[in-house]
């Protein structure tokens, strides 16, 4: 089995039961990973020939999950608790 580069996992290790959660309790964030996980793929069989397609095509894909990768981002870190405060004693 291949390596796959990209995954959600290993783009943001720190909000890996994060998105576990939001997975299952946000369709929205459900859907955007899906078609992340899909754009991925999609990438990395052209990457490797398994399926080849031409530049390109390969180029808008990266746009593609580029943009799923920022929005997911961005859901992550607005669902983040807020740190505690600094208090002086």
């Amino acid at each position: 089995m291949s390596h796959t580069p990209h995954e959600l996992a290993e783009e943001f290790p720190e909000h890996v039961a994060l998105m576990h959660h939001m997975r299952s309790t946000d369709g929205h964030f459900h859907r955007l990973a899906n078609a992340y996980h899909e754009v991925n793929r999609t990438i990395h069989r052209a990457e490797t020939d398994v399926e080849p397609m031409d530049d390109m095509h390969v180029a808008e894909l990266r746009k593609q999950r580029m943009r799923l990768k920022d929005e997911i981002y961005t859901m992550l870190v607005r669902h983040e608790p807020a740190p505690a405060p600094v208090t002086e004693g």
